[in-house]
């Protein structure tokens, strides 16, 4: 089975997404080729952004998740549309920390102090920007700490991913469960109940659980609904066709300096790592569209 997101409503007044990403988790770990820190981190983050790509309206609507910290990975971007289609790159994938104590990766030391921003383009003239800083590095903390101060809606979050011992992905997931506005005291104190007993998204789907066992885990003492299964993947749109018009935005100026000193330019998309070349003829022959 591919990856995929449970939207669920329940009794009582709360929201939830749970998701299993294992499988796009693994082909962003096997294109960036970096460190299991960096795999972790990053798939925490392309996790956040399936989930929260499913809440958008619009075919066009885009959502990005852009960190900037001061630890060795530097930062990560995530970017999903409403379909949970999403595509990252960190910006150091070499980036590496020694274990912490527990055993676990020291994702928090990677990402540094730093800052979340949330991005969503909904076609309107100027994209929402929200900002939060990061409060533990962990993403998950992080982002609960957004919604708590950026759009004032309590949320609990996990964000889980296990590599294995030769960097493959053995699992990955998380979950998002936001309170609405009529959440009724009974539904807040039982799911704090079952969250504070609960260990961690890794473990939980590690013993071969799924969503569906993770929404009865948390649910079911309060009575819920799956209202849709939504599919996720990892997806590059680049392609050679917005790479030149890519340097066509250049104009016309600026791409006469090119082929004046360099006669030659090489695209490279940090989202999937491809390269596309242009030669001089290329060059001029977009130079010729531009002057049309």
């Amino acid at each position: 089975m591919g990856d995929f997101i449970l939207r669920i409503s329940t009794n009582g007044g709360a929201l939830a997404f749970i998701a299993t990403t294992a499988n796009t988790v693994g082909r962003a770990a096997k294109i960036h080729g970096g460190t299991p820190v960096v795999s972790a981190a990053l798939g925490r983050l392309l996790t956040a952004a399936a989930i929260m790509g499913a809440s958008l309206k619009n075919d066009g609507d885009l959502l990005t998740l852009n960190i900037k910290g001061d630890g060795p990975i530097g930062g990560i971007v995530a970017t999903s549309d409403r379909f949970s289609r999403v595509k990252g790159y960190p910006i150091n994938r070499d980036a590496d920390l020694p274990l912490k104590p527990n055993g676990k990766l020291d994702i928090s030391g990677a990402l540094g102090n730093g800052h979340l921003h949330v991005i969503k383009d909904l076609g309107l003239k100027e994209p929402y920007i929200g900002t939060a800083p990061l409060v533990s590095g962990e993403i998950a903390e992080d982002l609960v700490n957004y919604f708590a101060v950026s759009e004032q809606t309590p949320s609990a979050i996990g964000l889980g991913v296990l590599v294995d011992r030769d960097y493959t992905i053995k699992s990955a997931g998380g979950f998002f469960i936001q309170l609405l506005p009529n959440a009724d005291d009974q539904t807040i104190s039982a799911l704090e109940r079952v969250l504070g007993g609960f260990d961690s998204v890794t473990s939980f789907y590690d013993g071969g659980k799924t969503p569906y066992d993770m929404a009865d885990h948390f649910f079911a003492g309060i009575g819920y609904r799956i209202t849709d299964v939504l599919p996720v993947s990892y997806h590059c749109n680049c392609g050679r066709q917005r790479a030149e018009k890519a340097l066509v935005s250049l104009g016309a100026e600026e791409l006469e300096k090119i082929i004046a000193e360099d006669k030659k330019a090489t695209l490279h998309c940090h989202f999937c790592r491809s390269d596309y070349d242009f030669d001089e003829g290329d060059l001029n022959s977009l130079l010729r569209e531009i002057k049309k």
